[in-house]
């Protein structure tokens, strides 16, 4: 009987016979689709509108708005390019003083993604001011960051963020610094 049970143990382990295991292929992952970058190559025309805020010499905010040209060149995966921006500014303080204009000549850097694109600009600013009823005027180093949007082929729209730091402004012995942030839009020719 023993050698029954032994039979019949050692049968069922030969029942079926031997399958090789399948094994599976890997699941590739699903491709990253990246947006194609627009085209920001060439001049283009615009205005612009925002607020700023001086500080120091004049402790004042307000207004300003203005015309700007430049020319871009898009190499791709990076853009270069120039900016000569003027604007007109109401940021009064009275009797102090006021800005009344400042006019910006800009290098323009920046990485485009899709239709946006993000940037870094340095370059100087004629600033005019009245100080104490005196003109004065100085060319500032200014930096600033800010974004663009391609709406269509020709037309962007967008905002800056601008930095100028005005040390002994015009002979005045005070700092003359001054932020502003704008909107802008522009025609691409």
């Amino acid at each position: 009987m023993a050698a029954s049970s032994l039979v019949l143990v050692g049968g069922a382990a030969f029942a079926g016979g031997y399958d090789t295991p399948v094994v599976e292929a890997p699941v590739a992952p699903a491709p990253v689709v990246v947006p194609a970058n627009a085209n920001w190559d060439g001049f283009f025309a615009g205005l612009q509108l925002g607020y700023g805020k001086p500080d120091e010499l004049l402790t004042t905010d307000g207004a300003f708005g203005g015309v700007n040209a430049g020319y871009i060149r898009d190499y791709g995966n990076f853009v270069l390019g120039g900016e000569l921006a003027y604007n007109a500014a109401n940021m009064d303080q009275g009797d102090a003083g006021k800005v009344k204009d400042f006019t910006d000549l800009k290098l323009i850097a920046g990485v485009p993604y899709g239709r946006w694109l993000p940037y870094g600009t340095l370059g100087a600013s004629y600033v005019k001011a009245d100080v104490d009823g005196e003109g004065k005027s100085d060319t500032l180093p200014v930096v600033g960051i800010g974004v663009k949007y391609q709406v269509s082929d020709q037309w962007s729209v967008g905002s800056e963020l601008a930095y100028r730091k005005g040390n002994g402004f015009d002979g005045t012995g005070e700092d003359l610094n001054m932020t502003t942030l704008g909107a802008n839009v522009a025609f691409r020719f």
